[in-house]
């Protein structure tokens, strides 16, 4: 080898070592870098009453993480924001969360409305959604896992029982003023008319977030009931609206052996502070309950009473949503080798941890959760008695069966097809949510 040959050799050799040496403590930073995780529930105003305990939660578990040492040798960092139960302030909390947070992922919204917010600020920016609480479907996104139930995982088969087992014939759908309740009760009117119940049949009505005169509206319920057929009330009536509306119920003497009522919205959190005598054998339908009896659920109970230092906390099902959803996440990390939201993303699908109602859940490709349908009675004690549940976990429908616009339509997020909507008749993806 010529001398100028050497010499060049050994500047190249130098420079590579010398920026080998720059990179290492780059490199040894960020491995030391807390991986940031965004909390995005409302502290404050109407849907306080039921999200504060998501925050909490998310709190445990980050801390449990933290304990068995983090995820890929770095520690988790909650970043916790209040968007205040306002919509447009949940994409504004949002954007704040990514641009200027750096978060990986964020955990929150509970309002389909609040959600719709924050869902072109996700896509946008690539980031990734963990979305904990029963929505109306009719929708999937490529950032958004939905770790709640589809209305064929908790509306459909709630219905399905009442029809069954309480041989109902009448029915009030009675809602909150926004898009889930709106759309739950749209699929739910096109089931029931499938069943051959008649229009005349079928009483919809809709209140503002945070309604409190109920005494009109649960006067015409008692009415409407009063037609010789059993009746059933099916409930999406959200956030603090439920307590005065529970309430109401008991004023007017309406009892569940009279007129039943199934709710979508309402769990341990929310009973915890109605006298809930008068509520005995009113419904619930969800994936899980406190009630569940079995190990794994026991030790989460547990440990919740002893991170929160009140042995009177409930847990509820959204809780169990969020440890599913980061546990998964959790899973996906470290198979991805890294907390991209771009690596993760596809590295989600197909992981599967246990829930705390029995058995495994899974992430499917349409970005929904294989989940238990459960419906439980409510008991003195404000918890759940469970009277009838699936003999294993439901697969969700992201787009509904029994609307026009959606039958025809599936969501696959694996390549090649990466699509939330496409139509199997057409051939055609129609883009990347609805």
């Amino acid at each position: 080898m010529s001398l100028i040959r050497k010499m060049l050799r050994g500047i190249g050799l130098a420079a590579t070592a010398l920026t080998a040496l720059t990179a290492m403590p780059q490199a040894q930073a960020q491995a030391q870098e807390p991986i940031k995780v965004g909390i995005l529930h409302s502290l404050s105003g109407t849907m306080a009453i039921s999200e504060t305990t998501l925050k909490d939660v998310m709190l445990m578990l980050i801390e449990e993480q933290n304990k068995k040492g983090g995820v890929l040798g770095r520690k988790l960092e909650a970043v916790v924001v209040d968007p205040a139960s306002n919509w447009p302030l949940f994409a504004e909390k949002a954007r704040e969360l990514i641009t200027v947070q750096k978060v990986s992922a964020v955990f929150g919204c509970w309002t389909s409305v609040s959600r719709k917010s924050v869902l072109p600020v996700f896509e946008e920016l690539n980031n990734v959604l963990f979305y904990p609480v029963q929505y109306e479907g009719e929708e999937s996104s490529k950032n958004v896992f939905y770790t709640g139930a589809a209305p064929n995982q908790q509306a459909i088969p709630a219905v399905d029982y009442l029809m069954a087992e309480e041989k109902v014939q009448r029915w009030v759908l009675a809602g909150t003023d926004y898009v889930y309740p709106r759309t739950t009760n749209k699929i739910l009117e096109a089931y029931l008319k499938s069943k051959g119940v008649k229009d005349e049949d079928i009483l919809i009505n809709y209140t503002p977030f945070g309604h409190a005169d109920w005494q009109n509206i649960v006067a015409q319920i008692k009415r409407f009931g009063s037609a010789g057929k059993k009746t059933a009330v099916v409930s999406t009536i959200n956030g603090d609206a439920n307590v005065p509306f529970y309430k109401e119920l008991g004023n007017q003497g309406i009892k569940a052996t009279d007129i039943p009522v199934v709710a979508f919205s309402v769990g341990e959190e929310e009973l915890a502070g109605i006298d809930t005598k008068p509520l005995v054998g009113h419904l619930a339908a969800w994936n899980y309950f406190m009630s569940v009896d079995n190990a794994e659920n026991k030790a989460f109970i547990e440990k919740w009473k002893a991170f929160t230092k009140n042995a009177k906390r409930v847990t509820n099902d959204p809780m169990e949503a969020h440890v599913i959803g980061f546990n998964m996440w959790i899973k996906a990390i470290e198979k991805a080798g890294t907390p991209d939201p771009a690596k993760v993303i596809p590295a989600m699908i197909g992981i599967a941890v246990p829930n705390l109602s029995g058995g495994f859940s899974a992430m499917m490709p349409n970005h929904h959760i294989t989940k238990p349908v459960l419906i439980g009675e409510i008991k003195e004690d404000g918890q759940f008695n469970v009277v009838w549940q699936t003999p294993g976990t439901v697969v969700a429908e992201e787009w509904s069966p029994h609307l026009e616009g959606s039958r025809d339509l599936i969501s696959d997020w694996r390549s090649p097809l990466s699509c939330g909507n496409f139509n199997v008749k057409t051939g055609k993806c129609g883009g990347a949510s609805k």
